[in-house]
């Protein structure tokens, strides 16, 4: 069913380092824009947004599904004894698609490229093998680079579950945190360095780090690094290291642009890929059409409703709209708050950390949080402002439906 707002709606619900050893309901206050994104249409623009019905699709349930057979158990691989303790203390027993195929190439230390849809478990396909291989040899060092301090912070977290009581040493480099605290944990005993391309530059240019003694890189989501205009500090950064590294490469898309790289930084790479759709079939995708009544009052409306939208993350275009939007839920009723860009790394942890605990409800952010965040059991996501690209649209919703769970994407039409 689309969702019209004409009317009443049948049915509708009103750290850095670590050691691993022990108001206003106007219009033009929140009016989204009104054409297709927040920028120009290019190359990569608008022609995936001609037709609406691309934000709607009904999640699938079947009866009859096909279900993955892994070829490994995590006891079948020939694993560190400490770290196999630790990833069956998780929980973990069999490994997703992804885990199953790309770890023993990467135990065997051959370049991959690994192309999944987010959240099928990448991080540790490259996080268990690479600690295994530090394990064997503690004279090793592994840079992971991330697009946004987000990923990079919770690839930390499950790097600290899988080495717990390893005595491995991990250090975090990224924007809107302390340069001083990043350099001190720099000059100690480190085998892996997780960080952004900025701050990592940043760190190489100051003298603070030198990739020289690195052997082993991880490329997470490199196509949206280079959306974010990173290639340059990607290409700096590859330079730095030794010609005869081993480099992991994960994208969740392929384009010439993504090819161009991997033939520039890989040397014949194992090329595995479980993607098999853009969204997940279980988000279930509908648009709002706002007509006749004010964009606010709509999703104010939608978010009364607290024991269907428990969990809610609303994407706004602009830094500045979501402060704006979140405070104008607060003084409706509706416990929100925002992340985006500009908030110093503390606050946005903080306002994270509220959000999973279901200390705030609703989480306002901008496209800054559509990668990297993984928050367990998000009920909707709503596109209050449309995104800039469809690839945009697949990564923001894709922060609900997790772990096979069902979820809702919903996307504001004017």
């Amino acid at each position: 069913m689309t969702y019209n707002t004409r009317g009443s709606r049948p049915g509708a619900p009103r750290n850095s380092g670590a050691r691993f050893g022990g108001g206003s309901s106007s219009r033009n206050s929140f009016s989204g824009p009104r054409r297709f994104g927040g920028r120009p249409a290019g190359k990569r623009g608008m022609k995936s947004f001609s037709d609406v019905s691309k934000f709607i699709n009904k999640a699938v349930i079947t009866e009859e599904v096909e279900v993955f057979k892994p070829e490994h158990s995590f006891n079948s691989f020939e694993l560190n004894p400490l770290l196999k303790k630790n990833i069956l203390a998780k929980g973990y027993e069999n490994p997703t698609p992804i885990q199953d195929r790309a770890i023993p190439h990467v135990l065997r230390g051959e370049d991959i490229v690994g192309i999944a849809n987010t959240g099928t478990g990448k991080t540790g396909a490259f996080l268990i093998p690479l600690i295994n291989k530090v394990l064997n040899n503690p004279t090793e060092k592994v840079l992971i680079v991330a697009p946004v301090r987000e990923l990079a912070m919770q690839i930390d977290a499950e790097l600290r579950e899988f080495a717990k009581g390893s005595g491995l040493f991990s250090v975090v480099v990224i924007g809107g945190a302390s340069m001083g605290n990043q350099i001190r944990e720099l000059r100690g005993r480190h085998n892996f360095v997780i960080g952004t391309p900025g701050r990592i530059k940043d760190h190489i240019e100051s003298r603070h780090l030198s990739l020289s003694g690195f052997k082993t890189v991880v490329l997470d989501e490199a196509d949206r690094m280079l959306d974010m205009g990173f290639i340059g500090d990607m290409r700096l950064l590859m330079s730095q290291m030794a010609p005869d590294r081993h480099t992991l490469f994960f994208s969740a898309t392929i384009s010439r642009e993504i090819e161009g790289l991997i033939h520039e930084f890989l040397k014949t790479p194992v090329r595995i890929s479980v993607k098999t759709q853009d969204t997940a079939k279980n988000i279930d995708q509908d648009v709002i059409r706002i007509q006749g009544r004010q964009k606010f009052d709509v999703l104010r409306d939608l978010l009364s409703d607290k024991e269907e939208f428990n969990k809610t993350l609303v994407f706004a275009r602009t830094k500045h709209g979501a402060d704006k939007l979140a405070k104008a839920l607060t003084q409706a009723g509706v416990r929100s708050d925002a992340i985006h860009g500009n908030k110093q790394q503390n606050a946005r942890q903080r306002v994270l950390e509220d959000f999973k605990k279901g200390i705030v409800a609703v989480l306002v952010a901008t496209d800054v949080a559509a990668r990297g965040l993984d928050i367990k059991e998000i009920s909707h996501v709503i596109n209050y402002d449309l995104p800039a690209t469809y690839e945009d649209y697949v990564h923001r919703i894709g922060r609900t439906g997790r772990a096979e769970k069902k979820g809702k994407a919903l996307t504001f039409i004017e």
